[in-house]
Protein backbone atom coordinates (compact mmCIF):
# COMPACT_ATOMS: atom_id res chain seq x y z
CA UNK A 1 0.00 0.00 0.00
CA UNK A 2 1.58 3.87 -1.11
CA UNK A 3 1.77 6.06 1.63
CA UNK A 4 -1.05 7.83 -0.61
CA UNK A 5 -3.84 5.21 -0.37
CA UNK A 6 -2.94 4.99 3.20
CA UNK A 7 -4.02 8.84 3.18
CA UNK A 8 -6.89 7.99 1.27
CA UNK A 9 -7.97 5.38 4.03
CA UNK A 10 -7.31 7.69 6.72
CA UNK A 11 -9.36 10.35 5.67
CA UNK A 12 -11.90 7.68 4.54
CA UNK A 13 -12.21 6.48 8.36
CA UNK A 14 -12.08 9.91 9.74
CA UNK A 15 -14.99 11.38 7.10
CA UNK A 16 -16.62 7.77 8.53
CA UNK A 17 -16.96 8.95 11.90
CA UNK A 18 -17.40 12.78 11.09
CA UNK A 19 -20.58 11.40 9.93
CA UNK A 20 -21.75 8.98 12.74
CA UNK A 21 -21.37 11.71 14.82
CA UNK A 22 -22.85 14.28 12.73
CA UNK A 23 -26.14 11.81 12.20
CA UNK A 24 -26.52 11.17 15.86
CA UNK A 25 -26.12 15.23 16.69
CA UNK A 26 -28.90 16.05 13.59
CA UNK A 27 -30.84 13.42 15.18
CA UNK A 28 -31.08 14.14 18.84
CA UNK A 29 -31.21 18.32 18.00
CA UNK A 30 -33.14 18.24 14.71
CA UNK A 31 -35.35 15.29 15.55
CA UNK A 32 -36.45 16.22 18.86
CA UNK A 33 -36.81 19.91 18.22
CA UNK A 34 -39.72 18.91 15.32
CA UNK A 35 -40.96 16.63 17.82
CA UNK A 36 -41.71 19.27 20.21
CA UNK A 37 -43.39 21.52 17.77
CA UNK A 38 -45.60 18.30 17.04
CA UNK A 39 -44.66 18.31 13.21
CA UNK A 40 -41.71 15.12 13.38
CA UNK A 41 -42.42 13.20 10.41
CA UNK A 42 -40.53 10.29 8.73
CA UNK A 43 -39.49 12.82 5.85
CA UNK A 44 -38.48 15.79 8.47
CA UNK A 45 -36.40 13.27 10.75
CA UNK A 46 -34.70 11.48 7.74
CA UNK A 47 -33.19 15.14 6.33
CA UNK A 48 -32.73 15.96 9.88
CA UNK A 49 -30.10 13.10 10.35
CA UNK A 50 -28.97 13.24 6.49
CA UNK A 51 -28.02 16.95 6.96
CA UNK A 52 -26.29 16.68 10.32
CA UNK A 53 -24.20 13.29 8.88
CA UNK A 54 -23.27 15.55 5.83
CA UNK A 55 -22.04 18.40 8.54
CA UNK A 56 -20.24 16.06 10.51
CA UNK A 57 -18.58 14.34 7.51
CA UNK A 58 -17.49 17.20 6.07
CA UNK A 59 -15.97 19.12 8.97
CA UNK A 60 -14.42 16.34 10.10
CA UNK A 61 -12.52 16.11 6.52
CA UNK A 62 -11.94 19.50 6.88
CA UNK A 63 -9.88 19.23 10.49
CA UNK A 64 -8.16 16.34 8.98
CA UNK A 65 -6.78 18.18 6.03
CA UNK A 66 -6.13 20.92 8.77
CA UNK A 67 -3.97 18.93 10.47
CA UNK A 68 -2.14 16.41 8.27
CA UNK A 69 -1.21 19.86 6.06
CA UNK A 70 0.13 21.27 9.02
CA UNK A 71 2.04 18.54 10.37
CA UNK A 72 3.91 18.05 6.88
Amino acid sequence: MTEDDKDKAKAAAVTGVGASVGGAGGATVGVLELAAWGVATGFSAGLAIGVGAAAGAGLAYGIYRFFKKRKS
